[in-house]
């Protein structure tokens, strides 16, 4: 199969006028995509995009962009393509405008064979005489002509150097090796896999040939690991470099000089991270795990704040579906129960349909902080850490200090795990094998169930009641404040620190059985959307095209809680959007209180109200803050001459 297989000269549009913004481009070529047959739901595709494109930018410099996703939304994979001679900016990594596009739709169960298609043109548009022509072809059949010139090209060379482990997109010219093998290393990988993966491997190839550089380039990509560095190269390398966005195996580096950076570098900053390999400019790699299957992404210069923050959102996302499920489901039985004033306390399980719900959701819920303390401890120690957490978390959820408690377990089990490998690295490495299956779990079990019993859990779980006690016995007017901190949180920063922070009380109380607090951070944390939504409704003026369309969206997105959908408003204009929306966040958080709103589950938005409790004033109090946040912003923000 070759590329022009699936780039159908339907999907190719050349010449076009500059489109107004980065979706109205994704639009067109999805459009593209659709005539060529390729897709069984646009608007899915379109969605699967645009989130990649949150992620980070496909606009990947020199004129290129390659918007792409894989998604149960496409038929079978596909190609499309755009040429906007003018150019636009698409956000490009370098800054400059964007001029050929090329879409990539691939279905969730894309074939090796499909990947290795894709991945190929991803790398002759590296080419920049070829870009060029591209750019400059008159008409689709001249497209297409050059794209199978080039393919056919690139396929004579390839079948003389590729094996079968080989993809086309990872095999380095081999006159290039030396005689003790390749001077540099290199691993590039995305999330995806499709594009910038192949991309970055290209363009340290290229850039390395002219350096007279030897290299040799393993992918991560979707189709799995090829091109595979060996324990040989390894060792003679002067430097390995690591242009990765997800993990990728590190444990082999150990001892080397290996440079850790984004995919996008490798992309965009090759001759850079080339010199600094040849120099051998860079760290040596210490690798912190024993179980040969560890991992690393990008951690280059991260300092202890932004470190114990990535730890803490491991556990809290991991532990957050069993919560949200848990949470709702418990949710739900006190919505269908019936009440019975002789037995108040039964509320929730009266009905045996009421207390199937119940049993489930707690079921779920009691994984809460098992899950948290676990994860945090693996982010530390690997896997190892998972089992001490696990422990820890569960123990302190028995022992009385919550959510605290195992807040504070899951480090102590990844620091625990290791201080043991510090510990136990004076032992023969004949004991290697039996570190993981038993003295990591041996060990590991025992400190941290002394520590969680005698050190964590006696005076968290009373700072966790007074805490509880506190807030239950606080006067209405306290209470409010609460409410109106929270709410404000939730905006400052939607989805950052101080938003998670918010977030992680509110569900901390929750499981402790106080259920306002969540209230508040909810509808604190589905205003901002609304009233983004409400002011590009109502006072349009204030906006650009671009805006006033994707404003909309953030109806959805607020009411269901999602409140990163104010966050590319936030961003064009921070110094306006940012305290509109905190001051009506912190309102609706305060009214909320106010009103003696409560909530058992910590997710959901508007589909979750009816097992809110007093449900109407809580859309109340929402609607309040949503309208001051509009008024406000619409207040500061001026409108738009040319409107």
């Amino acid at each position: 199969m070759k590329i022009t297989d699936i780039l159908k000269p339907v999907s190719i549009k050349l010449n076009v006028a500059p489109p107004k913004s980065k979706v109205e481009a994704i639009n067109i070529l999805a459009d593209l995509m659709e005539k060529g047959g390729n897709l069984n739901n646009k608007e899915e595709y379109v969605k699967a995009v645009i989130a990649r494109e949150e992620s980070g930018s496909t606009g990947l410099g020199d004129g290129i962009a390659t918007p792409h996703a894989k998604s149960s939304a496409v038929r079978e994979a596909g190609l499309a393509a755009m040429v906007v001679p003018e150019g636009m900016d698409f956000e490009a990594l370098d800054g400059n405008p964007s001029r050929l596009f090329f879409m990539i739709a691939a279905p969730d169960s894309a074939s090796d064979l499909h990947v290795q298609l894709l991945s190929k043109l991803a790398m002759m548009v590296m080419d920049p005489d070829f870009k060029e022509a591209l750019i400059n072809a008159k008409t689709v059949d001249e497209f297409l002509k050059l794209i199978n010139e080039k393919e056919e090209g690139k396929t004579s060379e390839e079948e003389d150097s590729s094996t079968t482990e080989e993809t086309p997109a990872a095999a380095p010219s081999q006159e290039t090796k030396t005689q003790d093998g390749y001077e540099i290393l290199a691993v590039t990988a995305c999330p995806t896999g499709i594009a910038h993966t192949y991309m970055a491997a290209e363009s340290l190839e290229q850039h390395a040939k002219r350096k007279n550089i030897s290299i040799k380039v393993e992918t991560n990509g979707a189709g799995g690991r090829k091109n595979v560095l060996t324990d040989e190269e390894i060792a003679n390398a002067k430097c390995i470099i690591v242009a990765a966005d997800k993990n990728v195996p590190m444990s082999r580096f150990n001892g080397k000089h290996v440079i850790i950076t984004k995919v996008a570098n490798g992309i965009n900053k090759a001759d850079e991270l080339l010199d600094k390999a040849m120099a051998q400019d860079a760290p040596i790699y210490h690798h912190s795990g024993d179980d040969g299957d560890s991992s690393s992404s990008s951690t280059e210069n991260e300092s202890i704040g932004r470190q114990i923050y990535k730890h803490l959102m491991n556990g809290v996302s991991h532990m957050l579906p069993f919560v949200v499920g848990g949470g709702i489901l418990i949710a739900i039985a006190f919505l269908v129960d019936v009440y019975d004033p002789a037995n108040p306390s039964n509320f929730g399980s009266n009905t045996p349909l009421a207390a199937f719900f119940k049993n489930v959701g707690g079921v779920s819920f009691g994984f809460m902080l098992p899950v948290l303390a676990g994860f945090i401890g693996m982010s530390i120690a690997d896997r190892p850490g998972l089992v001490a957490g696990f422990v820890g978390g569960a123990m302190a959820n028995t022992g009385g200090s919550g959510f605290l408690g195992a807040l504070i377990a899951g480090f102590a089990a990844g620091y625990i795990i290791i201080g043991l490998r510090k510990v136990l690295s004076v032992l023969p490495a004949s004991l290697d094998g039996i570190k993981n299956i038993l003295l990591y779990p041996l060990l590991g079990v025992f400190l941290m169930g002394v520590a969680i019993t005698f050190i964590i859990n006696p005076p968290v779980s009373a700072i966790n009641t007074w805490l509880v006690e506190t807030l239950k016995g606080m006067d209405p007017s306290s209470r409010i404040l609460i409410g109106a901190v929270v709410g404000g949180m939730m905006s400052i920063d939607m989805g950052g620190p101080f938003n998670k922070a918010a977030y992680v009380t509110g569900t901390a109380l929750l499981a402790d059985g106080e259920f306002g607090v969540m209230a508040s951070v909810m509808a604190g944390g589905m205003v901002p959307p609304i009233a983004i939504a409400l002011c590009t409704t109502f006072f349009g003026n204030r906006f650009t095209e671009a805006e006033r369309k994707s404003g909309p969206t953030n109806y959805i997105m607020g009411l269901s809680f999602i409140t990163e959908g104010a966050i590319p408003f936030a961003a064009a204009d921070p110094a306006r959007v940012i305290p509109s929306c905190v001051i009506g966040s912190a309102i609706t958080g305060a009214l909320s209180m106010a009103f003696e709103c409560t909530l058992r589950a910590p997710h959901g938005g508007i589909f979750v109200v009816p097992t809110i409790g007093n449900p109407l004033m809580y859309l109340v109090a929402i609607a309040v803050g949503a309208v001051v946040s509009m008024l406000l912003l619409a207040i500061l923000k001026k409108p738009l001459k040319n409107k």
